[in-house]
Parts: structure tokens; C-alpha cells; sequence
């Protein structure tokens, strides 16, 4: 009797590692539908909630981020890499591991470790233009490296052999029409007939420097019946925000609890976006930050971009990430210190009066390899595994 297939992937911290590895998780039972496919993380990032809520186990380790800030502590990242490399050993004997994939961040280390003390096949993959430095170490320790952006091989150790497979992203977003999928996607938002529609999305946890702009934004252009905010916020910031909005709609003349009368708001803050399906098929522009899965949905969907890269971001990479677009002409690149509302204003008012030159923008992107990516990285695991599979054609 044939073996199911079983692959344990590394993944956490923030979206833009977790979201790629439940995309593979996704093409691997497509690929194969009787695969065990778990994860491995730690207590302290988003993989807590986002991995058990897609259905897959997640097996937590105990490790310590690869930070400089950390000062005197990162004396301890050899041993705490140890100890939850061996950790991640005992996990993937008792999935019965064949094959241990980490998709980058610090916790996904671990899983990398284990597999090589547990002799087992290990692949990474690298999603930054730039790589982060829990893969730059991680490289040294398997044979097998795949990559989302062909740059990202020079800082790699072995990066010549690494396979560029592009970034893995939703079966829904690899196949998204926007158009036919707007009308849907603007009913469900609640967006007022005629508006053009900029979303704002700083990410896993949201980002306040734009949520700030888009606040100011609003005040701006408070009352105009042609345009729509939506603001992704994450939780912590949604209740203040949206007073903030009903302050910024009042106007300075209105009143404090709510907005004058006849007053439309430009506005709405949401938490998240469980679907980004619908997020990218009502959006006519995008202001987002740059991380790598942010750049391959938008190359993919083709929507235009203001990119705001995290200016903390390790190696500065996700400015690296933002001039793929940016170069192509897909997007403006605007630094974070200058996200501003009035700055925001002097870009986004001309595109949104230009559809044509929104057009352009949209077309500019090059989709490149990640329509297709998670089939692509998981053709690579199951054939380290030696296991036959049902693959069905995925055509995006």
C-alpha cells in the first residue's frame, strides 16, 4: 500500500510567509488529495490563528527571531536554534515527515534544522527580492532553494542552483477576473454607485502610517460623491479609526458624533480582508506596503499601485520588492516618511481622473511565474519525496 504523502512546512511570523506556505499547502492537495500536510511555527506570530483557521495543524517551537536589535540576546540564537531544531526533529517524526519545506522568517529556521539532524529532503524558498537572513542561513543546510524573484539568487549561499518558481499565492487570485468579479465584489463592500475605489492595505496587522494618510485623505475629500476609501486597518486600530472617519465626514463645521447632514463618508475602515478576490477586483488603485506577496498578487491581478515599503524592514527589502513594479511602471514608488495625505492627494487624485492611465499601469506588471508558483514548488516537494500524484492541470 502506497504511503501518503506527508510534507511539514515552516512558516510564521507575519502574512507574507504564512499566506505562501497555505498556498502550497493548497497545490499540494491538489496535487496530492490524501497528503498530511502540517506546519510548524511558533506561539508568537499570526500562524496561531491564520494556519488552524485554512485547516492544517500547526506544531509550535521555541525560537527567537534573527534580530540584531535584540543585543546581548542573540548570543542565545545558536543554542534556542538548536533546541528548537530539535523540537521541529521530533515534530516531523511524528508526522512521518518525507519532505520539510520553510518558506522564510524566522520561524520556519527550525523546521530546516530538524529536517537536517532528522536526515531528512529539505527545500526553502525565498520570497524577498532581498533574502531574509533566517533563509541566508538556512541555504547553507540543503541543496534545494527556490526563489520568487531571479535577484534574490546573488544573496543566497548556492544561489546558482536556486530555481526561480515566483511567488505562491491563492488558487483565487491566480485566476481572478477582475472584471467580471467587480459588480460582486462592490455589493459587498457596500460602494456607492459611481465611485472609484483606492484600498488601503498596510499588510497583515495594518500600517499606521497609512492608515493616517487615508484618514487625512478623507477629511480632504470629504463629501465627494466619485471616490471611495476602503481602509484595511487591522484589529487594534478599527475602533479608532472609524471615529476618526465620522470626525473627518463631520467636517470641522459638523458635529462631533456623526456626519452633517446629506454628507456622504468618503470612507470605510474594515479589520481585514478574508477575501482579497473581491479586495483587488473593487479596487481601482491600490496604496499598500511591499512585501513580497503584496508584489506577486498585484504583478498577478494586474492593479495599480502606490507601494509605501516598510522603512524597517530587514536589508530594506521591500524596497527592493516595490521597484519590480515600480521599473515596469506598474506602480509609483513613494517613500514612507513622505506618506502623507496631501502627498497621497497629488498622486492618487490624477490617476483616479485618468482610467486610461490606470490601464497602463495594470498592464505593466509582469505576472511572471506566480499564477503558478505553488504548483511549481509543489511539483519540486513531491518529487523530493519520490511519490507519484492525481495532478490536474491548474490554468490560471
Amino acid at each position: 500500500m502506497r504511503t501518503p504523502l506527508s510534507v511539514v512546512i515552516g512558516a510564521g511570523g507575519t502574512g507574507g510567509h504564512i499566506y505562501p506556505g497555505l498556498a502550497l499547502a493548497e497545490a499540494l492537495r491538489r496535487a496530492a488529495p490524501d497528503a498530511v500536510i502540517s506546519f510548524i511555527g511558533t506561539e508568537r506570530g499570526l500562524e496561531t490563528t491564520l494556519i488552524p483557521a485554512a485547516g492544517y495543524r500547526l506544531h509550535t517551537v521555541d525560537m527567537i527571531p534573527f534580530d540584531p536589535a535584540l543585543g546581548a540576546k542573540r548570543f542565545l540564537l545558536p543554542a534556542a536554534l538548536l533546541r528548537s531544531g530539535a523540537q521541529a526533529r521530533s515534530v516531523l517524526r511524528t508526522q512521518k515527515a518525507q519532505v520539510v519545506v520553510g518558506m522564510g522568517g524566522y520561524p520556519s529556521a527550525p523546521a530546516i534544522v530538524g529536517a537536517k539532524m532528522a536526515g531528512l529532503p529539505s527545500v526553502i524558498h525565498e520570497s524577498n527580492a532581498v533574502p531574509g537572513r533566517a533563509n541566508q542561513f538556512a541555504a547553507r543546510l540543503t541543496e534545494h532553494l527556490t526563489v520568487a524573484f531571479d535577484g534574490s539568487r546573488a544573496h543566497l549561499s548556492g544561489g546558482e542552483r536556486a530555481r526561480t518558481v515566483g511567488m505562491p499565492i491563492a488558487a483565487s487570485l491566480a485566476a481572478l477576473d477582475r472584471p467580471a468579479l467587480r459588480e460582486k465584489a462592490r455589493r459587498a463592500f457596500g460602494i456607492p454607485e459611481g465611485a472609484r475605489v483606492v484600498l488601503f492595505n498596510g499588510g497583515s496587522l495594518g500600517a499606521a502610517r497609512l492608515t493616517a494618510a487615508a484618514v487625512g485623505l478623507a477629511a480632504r475629500w470629504r463629501g465627494r460623491g466619485d471616490v471611495h476609501l476602503l481602509i484595511k486597518t487591522g484589529p487594534a486600530a478599527l475602533a479608532e479609526t472609524r471615529q476618526k472617519l465620522i470626525q473627518a465626514a463631520a467636517g470641522t463645521a459638523g458635529h462631533p458624533h456623526g456626519p452633517d447632514a446629506g454628507v456622504r463618508p468618503v470612507a470605510q475602515a474594515v479589520p481585514y480582508l478574508d477575501r482579497m478576490d473581491l479586495a483587488y477586483a473593487v479596487a481601482d488603485l491600490v496604496v499598500c506596503r511591499a512585501g513580497s506577496a503584496t508584489i506577486a498578487e498585484l504583478a498577478t491581478t494586474g492593479v495599480p499601485a502606490v507601494l509605501v515599503p516598510y522603512p524597517h524592514a530587514p536589508g530594506d527589502h521591500q524596497t527592493h520588492n516595490a521597484r519590480v513594479l515600480s521599473d515596469a511602471g506598474a506602480a509609483y514608488l513613494v517613500p514612507d516618511s513622505e506618506t502623507t495625505a496631501d502627498r497621497l492627494a497629488d498622486i492618487v487624485g490624477p490617476l483616479l481622473a485618468d482610467p486610461a492611465r490606470l490601464a497602463v499601469m495594470g498592464r505593466a506588471a509582469d505576472p511572471g511565474h506566480h499564477a503558478r508558483a505553488a504548483d511549481l514548488l509543489a511539483e519540486t516537494v513531491i518529487r523530493l519525496a519520490g511519490q507519484p500524484t492525481t495532478a490536474r492541470e491548474f490554468t490560471p
